[in-house]
Order: C-alpha cells, then sequence, then structure tokens
C-alpha cells in the first residue's frame, strides 16, 4: 500500500511540474482600421500639399524654400549678418506672428496673440512653428506654408483653428538670447 501511495504521489508530483503551455488567441485581429486610418492620412496630405503648391504656383512673387521638416516658406526679411546665429536648444526667442488660413483669412492677429517669448525646445509649441523657428535670426521675418500635420493636426486649436487646417504663419524673430549653458 506505501508503494501505490508513493507511486501515486510521484506522479501526481511530476504531472504538476509541466510547464504552462501558451494559449491560443480567441479571435485573430486585423491591421484594417490602422490601414485604413494611414491611407485617409496620405489622402489628405496629398489633398493639403496640392493646395499648397497651387498657392505657391499663384504667387510667383516669392522664393519658395520647402524645409526638410514638410513645410515651405520665404524670406518678407532676411538678415545677412553672419554674427547672428539661429536659436540651439534652451536659447529664449521673442517674437510675434500671424494666422491665416490658405485662402488668406486671417485667424489671429500679430494683435491677438501678443509678443510671444518661447524657450526653445523646452516648451510646447506646434510643430512646425517649433521647426520654423530654428531657422530664423534675430531681425528675421518669415512666412511659413504648414500643412495641418505641421500646425494643429486633426483636433486643431479648440479655438479658432479647425480640424486638418493647412496655416500660413507670418512670423517676425525679434531676439534671440542665448542661453548661458550653451
Amino acid at each position: 500500500m506505501t508503494k501505490q501511495l508513493t507511486l501515486i504521489l510521484a506522479l501526481l508530483f511530476l504531472w504538476s511540474c509541466k510547464t504552462p503551455e501558451a494559449r491560443k488567441p480567441i479571435s485573430v485581429k486585423t491591421g484594417s482600421f490602422i490601414d485604413a486610418s494611414v491611407k485617409r492620412n496620405k489622402q489628405l496630405n496629398a489633398k493639403e500639399q496640392a493646395s499648397i503648391e497651387k498657392l505657391m504656383a499663384l504667387k510667383k512673387e516669392h522664393d519658395y524654400i520647402a524645409s526638410e521638416s514638410g513645410f515651405w516658406y520665404y524670406y518678407n526679411t532676411k538678415t545677412e549678418n553672419d554674427t547672428l546665429k539661429t536659436p540651439n536648444f534652451g536659447d529664449i526667442i521673442n517674437y510675434n506672428y500671424t494666422v491665416k488660413d490658405l485662402n488668406g483669412r486671417v485667424i489671429y492677429t500679430k494683435e491677438a496673440i501678443k509678443t510671444q517669448t518661447y524657450a526653445m525646445d523646452q516648451e510646447e509649441l506646434f510643430t512646425g512653428l517649433r521647426e520654423g523657428l530654428k531657422l530664423m535670426k534675430a531681425g528675421e521675418t518669415v512666412t511659413f506654408l504648414f500643412p495641418s500635420q505641421k500646425a494643429y493636426g486633426y483636433y486643431g486649436d479648440q479655438n479658432k483653428i479647425g480640424t486638418n487646417t493647412p496655416l500660413i504663419c507670418k512670423v517676425t524673430v525679434n531676439s534671440i538670447t542665448q542661453n548661458q549653458s550653451n
């Protein structure tokens, strides 16, 4: 009887030490939502790019520059002074800007926005403007054409800028104060 009990306990012990097996998923999800979203975003981007290119073709008096970041710009006032530098991380930028839609309708005036102060890459600012400020020197005025994904994107600004709205921003950098740790 003891042998049988020992044998049963040994078998139970060996059976309970079995390694766990991976369970198979109950349902398999496809990437159809993501695929559809990517397709919609590509179509939206192409439509906005076509609108911006059409606007640039109509206003040939400006020399448009395509940025590496996916927006276009031209200089209203360019500083040729080589001693002036573009801002680096932590530099304080004092600037003004206006915001229009692609039809030229003013959304925010310079007076409504007021003079802004921004610590480069240390504060929140919409992507296009943050990247645009990095291209500028003190005393320059630049007009940027931002597709919606470089502006306020899908959500807008929750006020006057709607969903997926490309923007024209005319920006003047008044001063750049170098960060002492740079």
